[in-house]
């Protein structure tokens, strides 16, 4: 099972609610370039990623996706080509655990779910938009979130939550790391803001459909 020994259980909704915007900003402009960079030749994969994620194009920069095994969490040799990464990683002050560009292409619906895996509950997950606009929804607990270019924001993955990019044209990718828990980033946390989320029926609605059964 996923797990991460040792670690102890994160109460994720006292801790995060839904969604936070740490105080933090990221040069979203020199990162997309560095993305850019790697060629088209990168994506086209889910990078080994099923279920609801097989939705979205993934790139793998640290570690492998959970479905390829017990593999060690450790650097791939494509965080070289992306220095940006690593800078931005380093601003959360915590250990970084599985990291990874995740693109979801136009239209495209991460369909909600809750990440229910040791893993999950014992870690923090980390979201960094690197091309996105305003038709990208984040549903966490109910609420939409919309997360920019230049922020950084921690999601609460264990409760539902999932992703609608409404746009039939432009596709959104974002740094998604997971990090152990540690006084730095419990720092950030707790001065982030909250109570960003809004309620959009029209995200409810479309979200909700694909969790009917047929």
């Amino acid at each position: 099972m996923l797990d991460l020994p040792g670690q102890p259980l994160l109460d994720k909704q006292l801790l995060l609610g839904g969604c936070l915007r740490l105080p933090l900003q990221v040069d979203a402009a020199r990162f997309a370039a560095e993305v850019d960079a790697l060629g088209a030749g990168v994506w086209g994969t889910t990078g080994g990623r099923v279920g609801v994620h097989s939705a979205a194009e993934a790139l793998f920069l640290r570690g492998h996706a959970p479905a390829q095994g017990d593999l060690p969490i450790e650097d791939r040799p494509v965080l070289d080509q992306v220095p940006y990464a690593r800078e931005v990683i380093g601003l959360l002050q915590a250990a970084p655990l599985r990291a990874l560009l995740a693109r979801l292409p136009a239209g495209r619906t991460i369909a909600p779910h809750v990440d229910r895996a040791p893993y999950f509950a014992k870690s923090i997950r980390i979201h960094v938009p690197i091309t996105t606009h305003e038709q990208v929804f984040m549903l966490s607990n109910g609420l939409s979130y919309r997360m920019r270019l230049g922020e950084v924001w921690a999601l609460n993955n264990s409760v539902q939550h999932g992703v609608w990019n409404a746009d039939p044209l432009r596709s959104r990718t974002h740094l998604i790391c997971d990090f152990l828990p540690s006084e730095g980033l419990r720092g950030l946390l707790a001065r982030a803001e909250r109570d960003l989320g809004e309620q959009i029926p029209a995200v409810n609605q479309h979200l909700a459909n694909l969790t009917r059964p047929a």
